[in-house]
This record gives C-alpha cells, structure tokens and sequence, in this order.
C-alpha cells in the first residue's frame, strides 16, 4: 500500500486524556461497575496468558494485523476495546474499524458544519469559503462510509464476495479522497487558530480513515487467497 502523504501546513492535535473520579463501593456501585465493564468497550491491560484467554488472543489479533496499516499504534488503540467483538475475525475487525471511521466522520463533519455557520464572510472569506467546502466534502465522506458499513454488514451470499467488497473499497478510498480535498482548500488561507484546529482535527480522521481501508484491503486478501 503506497503512504499518504499529508499537507505539510496541517498540524496534528494532541489526544487529551480524561480521568474518573473514584466513588465508595457500595453493593449499587459494584453491580452498576459490573454492567458497565459488559456494555463499554473493554480494557487491554492486565491479562497475563495470552494462551488461554479469549480477550488477550483477540488483543494480539487486533495488534498483529494493525500492523499492516500505515498507523498501526492509532488503530491498535482505537480498536482494541472492541476486541469481545471483534474476537480474532478479520471481516469482524473490517467492519469495526469502518464503524469507527465513521462515527470520526460524522463528529468532524458536525464540528466543521458548526464553524461555518459561525465564519465571517466579509472579513475572513478565504477561509469561510474553505470551511464550507470542508464540510461539503466529509458529507460526501460520511455518506461513502455508511455505504460502506452498511454493504459489509449485508453482504450477499448469492453475490460475487470480490463484487461486493470493491464497492466497499471504492468507496473508502474515496471517502478518504474526500477528506484529504478538505484540507486542500486550506492552503491559501492565511495561519491561524482556525486553519490550525480544522488542519489538525482533520489528519486525525484521514488516519483513522486510511487504517480502515487498509483493514478492508487485508479482509478482501485474506478471503480472497486459495
């Protein structure tokens, strides 16, 4: 797979990391915590014998095949809570990583939807201009991601499966087209906070993107190999 290559003027933003408060224990809390471990994606640490535990087998699954993915520490850690679900099934860790893709999409496409409606037209046009074509573009992504998702949760036994998925591929690839064209539109805007911001919000979603196509790729290799 050939290595994207980012606009130089886009700055990547820093995760920032929340803590929870500890409460008392009570009867309540603990069963309230046991709920919770089973709904919320689950934790990665802690597990000692990769040999006879699921969750551990399914982690290093998650690890191994990330590592063919351009950002293999981003999508390990944006995938590895899923692991009850994604077990060590490469179409289950596909379709996942998609779902993921998406729902960044979708957050960005908001947070951009937002910032045009609040842009200056008058004084700041290059850069209205550009943010209502940012958020023209991740609509066009969000809706080829959804296609996506939704193709590969209904794929057709009666179907050619290499049909089926190069639709899936097609649209991923453009979605994350769709996405890079964003930034694009910010290369005659002059610096600021707001070029900055958009610039490095959007590098996270195209590498988040860019995992799930290469997960997508290695599901369609791996199923598709005598």
């Amino acid at each position: 797979a050939s290595k994207l290559q980012f606009k130089k003027n886009c700055i990547s933003l820093e995760t920032l990391m929340t803590m929870r408060n500890q409460r008392p224990f009570s009867l309540l809390s603990l069963l309230s915590a046991a709920l919770l471990l089973h709904l919320q994606p689950i934790s990665t640490v802690g597990y000692s014998d990769s040999n006879t535990d699921p969750t551990t087998n399914a982690v290093d699954f998650i690890r191994t095949n990330c590592g063919a993915t351009l950002y293999p520490e981003l999508c390990y850690t944006s995938l590895s809570g899923y692991a009850n679900a994604i077990q060590q099934d490469p179409a289950q860790l596909a379709r996942v990583a998609v779902a993921v893709s998406l729902s960044k999409a979708r957050r960005m496409a908001n947070y951009v939807s937002n910032l045009s409606r609040q842009a200056d037209y008058g004084a700041e046009h290059r850069s209205a201009a550009a943010l209502h074509d940012c958020f023209t573009v991740f609509g066009d992504a969000v809706d080829q991601i959804r296609g996506s998702l939704k193709q590969m949760r209904r794929l057709n036994p009666g179907e050619s499966f290499r049909f089926q998925m190069s639709n899936v591929q097609t649209w991923m690839s453009a979605a994350l087209t769709n996405e890079d064209t964003c930034t694009d539109g910010f290369e005659d805007v002059p610096d600021g906070s707001v070029k900055a911001e958009v610039c490095g919000r959007v590098v996270k979603v195209k590498e988040v993107t860019s995992n799930a196509l290469a997960l997508v790729n290695s599901y369609v290799e791996k199923a598709t190999t005598p």
